[in-house]
């Protein structure tokens, strides 16, 4: 016997709507389930969003934030840990509630532990940001302290830089940001 695998939909996640340990996500129709970030996930999200918003309120060019949804569709919602989007493009990805329902330009994970997390990050939601077209996608990884840089190339996302500690990240997305990737760490 043959049994067809559960599609899951935005609308499934009212289901856990009081659960506040794990993190939902849906990708593809497959939900996934994690537990809430650690002190150290956390912490680099907040750092990245800070190097961020301060140049974005230098530039005036855009904003940041720490998790927000984006609905992509009824079967693709996800929670990524940082994003920055343009002035001039949020204000097409914003519904009525304040939720994302398109791509910022850059999507940032910061990797949890363990080889399913690690997977979903570099391989599903990578997947997932490059059919929805996010501009560039950061991968952060605060144990090795180091950052992996994915830029559009011909309509998908490639990786253009691994970058460590000592280094400069730039993004000709961002145009006169530089951090030490120490900094996010």
């Amino acid at each position: 016997m043959q049994t067809t695998p559960v599609r899951w939909t935005t609308a499934d996640l009212e289901l856990f709507a009081g659960d506040r340990r794990n993190r939902y996500e849906i990708i593809d129709g497959e939900l996934f389930v994690t537990k809430s970030p650690s002190w150290d996930h956390q912490s680099s999200c907040g750092n990245i969003v800070t190097v961020l918003n301060n140049w974005s309120d230098e530039t005036g060019l855009g904003k940041a934030a720490i998790a927000p949804g984006i609905i992509f569709s009824d079967s693709d919602n996800v929670i990524p840990d940082v994003v920055w989007a343009s002035h001039e493009r949020l204000k097409y990805l914003l519904d009525e509630a304040g939720h994302l329902t398109g791509a910022p330009e850059l999507v940032v994970e910061v990797l949890s532990p363990g080889e399913k997390n690690e997977k979903r990050d570099r391989e599903t939601k990578l997947k997932l940001y490059s059919v929805q077209g996010v501009q560039e996608y950061w991968i952060c990884d605060f144990v090795q302290k180091k950052v992996e840089v994915y830029r559009r190339e011909q309509a998908a996302l490639k990786l253009a830089a691994t970058l460590f500690s000592q280094d400069e990240l730039t993004s000709p997305l961002l145009p006169g940001f530089n951090c030490l990737v120490s900094k996010l760490f």
